[in-house]
């Protein structure tokens, strides 16, 4: 048998129920040996568990199991460490990370993991543990294998509410939306006095479903530290804003208008003959909108390309490495992640950053918010409704109160 401790809010939180059913669902058996229940708010509960599996292998994938869900052996050992044979290639016995804070027993000490990420590896140099992308590994470099050494610390509820107080991963399309925007401006809030970021991933949606105002309105309300999204957004808000149009469709009568199908090559045209899309706002081509808007501001942004993109606009990064590089920089020091209805996006934000960061994704398909918490991103808030309507509640209870 084999002895693991793990502590938190593990009542509040379900961490227990999971950490047993875990057990049992890969055919082992468990005795909770010592259960300290916390008595006040603050006061976090500990247990301590004996667990034991048919054979030395199943073991071994107990404690893997396990180790996600922040049960760490009593005698966790030292990490293990093994040098990559290769540039961008690892030993086969590599440990892939969670999104969970996590640190790592090296020397005798319990080091801090930077730049949490899921499915990632670590490498550790010196006294220092980072979270690498395998295409980053360098011949030679430590990178930590199996799972000795080291101890995982998921998300626990706290019983103190009232700071990102709705982080939950329940997803309902019965939620009063006005309720939500309110929480969610309380929380930015909470970031921001932290010196937090806000991130907002945005799909084309936003404008199709007249998003535009009220993004604008958020922009300028100063919460929105960083923009991310594709192609698609920037193209068919600088289409709405030259031609009223998106997607071909009229923004005021809602009908297609004729050779409508056209416009958004035609604004792509134009920003590329001003040589981008700050050139164009300077020039006075381009004079309203979210990418306006961003400029004026200064709100940072990132455009990812993809496959099926025309154009693109001159600021798309079309070098996948690159432009998930770009993410991961403009995502470094959020608070808050707001997903506005793009599932690629959305999926590919929920694997560059860590469990602490509160992420909100709305869209009107349950589906995608649902593959996003599937995917591990377990602290995504869920907001089944339509996101310009969102958008429009969110930007007027932010409007007019500093940040």
């Amino acid at each position: 048998m084999i002895r693991v401790r793990a502590e938190g809010h593990l009542i509040d939180s379900g961490l227990l129920r999971k950490i047993l059913d875990q057990i049992i669902h890969a055919g082992g058996q468990f005795r909770i040996v010592d259960f300290k229940i916390g008595r006040t708010n603050d006061e976090i509960s500990s247990a301590e568990i004996e667990i034991g599996g048919a054979t030395a292998e199943a073991n071994t994938e107990l404690i893997e199991r396990l180790l996600p869900l922040g049960a760490v052996p009593v005698n966790a050992g030292e990490a293990c460490l093994a040098p990559a044979p290769a540039d961008g290639v690892v030993p086969d016995e590599f440990y892939s990370t969670t999104n969970h804070p996590t640190d790592l027993r090296v020397g005798g000490r319990w080091l801090d993991v930077d730049h949490q990420r899921m499915d990632s590896v670590i490498v550790v140099s010196g006294d220092s543990a980072v979270c690498r992308k395998l295409r980053d590994v360098r011949a030679g470099e430590r990178v930590v294998i199996g799972s000795a050494g080291i101890r995982v610390r998921p998300p626990s509820q706290e019983r103190d509410r009232a700071h990102f107080g709705f982080m939950s991963n329940e997803i309902s399309s019965e939620r009063r939306v006005d309720h939500v925007a309110a929480r969610l401006v309380s929380d930015i809030r909470f970031a921001r006095d932290r010196g937090l970021g806000v991130v907002v991933v945005a799909g084309p949606v936003v404008v199709h479903t007249g998003g535009v105002g009220p993004m604008e309105r958020l922009l300028q309300t100063g919460a929105v530290t960083a923009l991310l999204a594709g192609n698609a957004l920037a193209v068919h808000d600088i289409e709405r804003a030259l031609y009223n149009t998106s997607l071909g469709i009229d923004g005021d009568s809602g009908e297609a208008v004729v050779d409508g199908h056209r416009n958004h090559m035609r604004a792509i045209n134009a920003i590329r003959r001003e040589g981008g899309i700050a050139a164009a706002v300077k020039a006075g081509v381009l004079t309203r909108g979210i990418m306006h808007r961003a400029v004026l501001d200064r709100v940072p942004f990132v455009l990812a390309g993809s496959l099926r993109d025309d154009g693109p606009l001159p600021e798309v990064i079309t070098d996948m490495n690159r432009a998930q590089e770009a993410y991961c920089e403009a995502l470094v020091g959020a608070g808050v992640v707001l997903i506005l209805s793009t599932m690629l996006h959305g999926i590919a934000v929920g694997n560059m950053i860590p469990s602490s960061v509160l992420t909100v994704c709305v869209d009107i398909n349950p589906a995608v918010v649902t593959k996003l918490s599937d995917r591990g991103s377990s602290q995504t808030v869920g907001v089944v409704t339509d996101v310009g309507l969102f958008l429009d509640l969110l930007a007027k209870r932010l409007e007019g109160e500093p940040l």
